[in-house]
């Protein structure tokens, strides 16, 4: 299964097929992404998806021998 195919399946757990998310809240579908973020993934190495963007989004200091 792709990684894609993987997300589409998480997705189904919260929303079945042809569910229109026009029916849910914002808040509601930021609560789904940060649970399915929160889950670890067998392709990260078990990381989660969340704590990997985090790392990523820090600001990368400059050295103090700089």
């Amino acid at each position: 299964m792709t990684n894609i195919g993987a997300s589409n399946g998480l997705l189904r757990d919260y929303f079945p097929k042809h569910t229109d998310l026009r029916g849910h809240t914002a808040d509601r579908l930021a609560a789904v992404a940060a649970e399915i973020n929160a889950r670890p993934r067998k392709t990260l190495g078990w990381a989660r998806p969340a704590d990997l963007f985090e790392r990523r989004s820090m600001p990368v200091l400059p050295s103090p021998l700089d």
